[in-house]
């Protein structure tokens, strides 16, 4: 078998050029990931007359400048990661495709120490640089939920070490985001009260519950003010805790008010048990909802009772399915489709056991638009028990839609494999 035969069937992306930027040779990997053929390429300018990106000027392209660097140093020029889209072939529907690469250029010299040609080798890293520019989408939407609710969210290891607190947090104190990094976050929390909230909270970690706690956070102004915080520990689907999210939830002007019933009068203590046991189903009510904000849905609805009718939806939720009612449905009258694909039975187990349930990318098949048109779309949602009165009454549904997110996933796979 000849050298060349050797080359083209070498299992990477390797393009040479000569010093005149016209391309030389390619291995059959690299005609297959840039989906052109041997004879539309061979002689022709690189990145000029052959996979050009009209936005951007020849002499101005960063490839280009790499390679001249690489041609006058004579030395190995790498490439950062860099977005340049290809050109789809006209019987593939035409048009430019997203993609992402990361590149070497490796001269190669004559006896003289002349350059003969310059050697590119590249990975397409374009599915690795998707999924970071969709966990970036992820944080950004997180921390944006995070900043709009009122309350002091902060996000921790399992070990308790802080690794995130919304901008409530940095507006209430006063201090940088750093400052609240690992246990630095003790430093805010009144004297009197941090020995009995991080005994607490060892307790909880061991134990991986719930923690909750009342105790005194020190402003920007030096006062201190009483929150309610409780942290939750997030598990996988093998129930190991991957991290804990938490709130504070300021209950200054309650707390005093009960201290000054109680000090007014100690006979008015049967007051202050309804006012405590008031505030304590307000609060377990509003935990329930902050538990979904922290799951940071985008879709959100209550099913109420055994029927699971739809008590409230928001308005996410509602446009998923524009000409459809759903309010004081039951699922099974709203959703009829849904019942043939088993989420009747998920309904029903979360409200019989009071367990939650995660469906991760699941598809729903379902007349969306209400135009007689079946699609399919996928979903992340979680169930999450309805608890008033120690008593499951409903069911909180809220998730996100991951279609745009699956699909492109499944078409990276197509072309892997093809």
């Amino acid at each position: 078998m000849e050298f060349f035969d050797y080359f083209v069937n070498v299992p990477e992306n390797i393009v040479i050029v000569s010093p005149e930027f016209k391309i030389l040779a390619a291995t059959d990997r690299y005609l297959k990931t840039t989906m052109r053929r041997r004879e539309e390429i061979i002689g022709k300018v690189f990145l000029k007359e052959v996979y050009q990106d009209p936005s951007v000027l020849f002499e101005e392209n960063p490839v280009i400048i790499s390679i001249r660097k690489a041609m006058d140093t004579k030395k190995v020029d790498y490439l950062d990661v860099l977005r340049y889209d290809l050109e789809r072939p006209t019987e593939e529907g035409g048009g430019f495709e997203p993609r992402y690469w990361e590149a070497s250029h490796t001269p190669v010299l004559d006896e003289a120490g002349n350059v003969r040609f310059v050697i590119q080798n590249t990975t397409d890293v374009t599915e690795r640089e998707l999924a970071k520019l969709a966990r970036k989408a992820s944080e950004e939407k997180f921390k944006f939920l995070t900043d709009a609710v009122p309350q002091l969210i902060h996000t921790a290891e399992p070990n308790g070490a802080c690794t995130y607190v919304n901008q409530r947090w940095l507006d209430y104190t006063g201090l940088p985001f750093e400052d609240f990094m690992g246990n630095s976050w003790q430093k805010v929390i009144h004297p009197d009260d941090i020995y009995r909230v991080t005994n607490r909270q060892k307790e909880a970690i061991y134990a991986e519950t719930d923690f909750q706690a009342e105790l005194r956070i020190r402003s920007k102004d030096g006062d201190y003010r009483w929150y309610l915080v409780r942290s939750l520990p997030m598990k996988d689907d093998q129930g190991k805790v991957i991290m804990r999210v938490g709130s504070a939830n300021d209950i200054h002007s309650t707390k005093l008010m009960v201290q000054e019933i109680l000090e007014s009068n100690e006979q008015m203590s049967a007051l202050s048990d309804q006012v405590q046991q008031a505030f304590q189903k307000a609060e377990d009510q509003r935990l329930t909802l902050e538990r979904l904000i922290m799951q940071a849905p985008a879709i959100f609805a209550i099913l109420k009772g055994a029927e699971h009718r739809f008590e409230l939806v928001n308005p996410q939720y509602q446009q998923l399915m524009p000409g459809r009612d759903l309010i004081g449905k039951s699922v099974t009258e709203a959703l009829p489709e849904v019942v043939e694909q088993g989420f009747l039975q998920i309904l029903d187990n979360v409200y019989s056991t009071g367990k939650p349930f995660v469906a991760e990318e699941i598809g729903v098949e379902m007349d969306w638009d209400n135009t007689g048109k079946v699609e399919r779309r996928y979903f992340t949602t979680t169930y999450q028990p309805l608890v008033e009165a120690d008593k499951v009454t409903g069911i909180i549904a809220f998730g996100y839609n991951v279609t745009d997110k699956v699909e492109l996933r499944q078409e990276l796979e197509t072309l892997r494999k093809g």
